[in-house]
């Protein structure tokens, strides 16, 4: 069995020299939006993510985060195993999961997505079965979010791990996910507006489940197109119906839940 490397740790005073105690540092992820610091770690037999945060804003976020996964266990959901604190925020510990973010933007980094090689690239050339199989697995840990009381926020395709080998689709840092519904009290919701529903982007407005079928939507819409500009569609008619009841501009002309935005679905994809 192997040994939790964190198991007594409740406190650092600085994590980097923590995990230089407990392993080896293989890889560092100091460049992101949010201004999160990410380290991969092996230790005790076994590499390991640990998401750190220094400002207030990273550390309110690292915080939606552990509660929302203390509420939320799904297999495509990548687990949280650990937190503590630092003196200057908080730190979350992640099982190191194999595979490659369909896009990974960075303070310095724009694009890419349509680039030959990229990981949304080879995504968008699988066979449809197994970019169906992806999709589902989506999908399915959605309905867990749903049935948890959360509403998805910040849902982009940086949250999508893929497996090339294994053909597994896995969603990480979910760290904007927030119990609903919810007025929103800022002028927006953090985001890419490529994935956003409309209400998310006006200050006042009932944030519910069907923010998250819209998201969905346009997940399934990106994702089974051949390219960014949406005109290489590679599903069927009926499942372009379904996407757009999902992305009705009103919220009350969309699937009423997640769960009914799957099952339409899967009807039209034939797996029903």
């Amino acid at each position: 069995m192997t040994t939790h490397p964190f198991r007594n740790v409740t406190h650092a005073a600085e994590p980097e020299a923590l995990l230089d105690r407990l392993g080896t540092v293989f890889r560092r992820f100091d460049e992101q939006d949010s201004g999160c610091v990410s380290y991969g770690l092996l230790a005790s037999g076994r590499r390991w993510f640990v998401k750190t945060a220094a400002t207030a804003e990273g550390t309110s976020s690292l915080r939606r985060a552990a509660s929302f996964h203390r509420k939320v266990a799904h297999p495509a959901v990548v687990p949280l195993v650990h937190t503590f604190t630092t003196d200057e925020g908080l730190v979350l510990v992640y099982p190191w999961v194999s595979g490659e973010v369909l896009y990974h933007p960075t303070r310095s980094h724009r694009g890419g997505r349509a680039v030959p090689g990229s990981p949304m690239a080879r995504f968008r050339a699988r066979p449809l079965p197994l970019v169906h199989a992806a999709l589902e697995s989506v999908l399915r840990a959605h309905v867990a979010v749903e049935e948890a009381g959360f509403v998805a926020v910040d849902l982009y395709d940086g949250c999508l791990l893929y497996d090339f080998d294994l053909h597994r689709m896995v969603l990480c840092d979910l760290d904007e996910y927030r119990p609903g519904p919810f007025v929103l009290n800022a002028d927006r919701l953090p985001g890419s507006t490529r994935y956003m529903a409309p209400e998310q982007l006006v200050r006042g407005s009932l944030i519910d489940t069907r923010a998250t079928v819209f998201t969905l939507g346009r997940t399934l819409r990106l994702l089974l197109d051949a390219g960014d500009e949406e005109r290489r569609w590679r599903g069927n008619p009926e499942q372009l119906e379904v996407i757009g009841r999902a992305t009705a501009g009103a919220p009350e002309r969309r699937f009423p839940s997640v769960r009914a935005l799957v099952d339409a679905w899967r009807v039209a994809t034939g797996a029903a």
